[in-house]
């Protein structure tokens, strides 16, 4: 676990690179086998790759997705589906910087 300071987060990719990197990739792991992989993937690359993640405050993080995500995931997959996993992606991502961060009360 890393010590966590608000003001650093401000320019998190000098100082916490590694952490976002070990968050994004466990929430991609949560759901790796066991979610269509191909969608998955697009939503990994395309999507996420340029989502930026935020500090709300009180242990809580947001992850601002970019403009248009089911365009930009380039798939012919139904649309439902599609907000359906990018949600519980984006909510494993949140949950995974709480838990690097220390605030996921353990």
């Amino acid at each position: 676990m890393t010590e966590f300071d608000p003001e650093r987060f401000e320019e998190k990719y000098v100082h916490y690179f590694e952490e976002l990197e070990r968050a994004y990739s466990a929430a991609y792991q949560e759901l790796h086998g066991v979610r269509d992989s191909e969608l998955l993937r697009a939503i990994d690359r395309r999507v996420l790759s340029e989502s930026e993640p935020h500090y709300q405050g009180d242990g809580e993080f947001r992850v601002e997705l970019p403009p248009d995500p089911y365009e930009r995931a380039g798939l012919a997959v139904d649309e439902e589906r599609f907000e359906t996993l990018l949600e519980r992606f984006v909510a494993g991502i949140e949950r995974q910087l709480r838990a690097e961060f220390g605030f996921d009360g353990d």
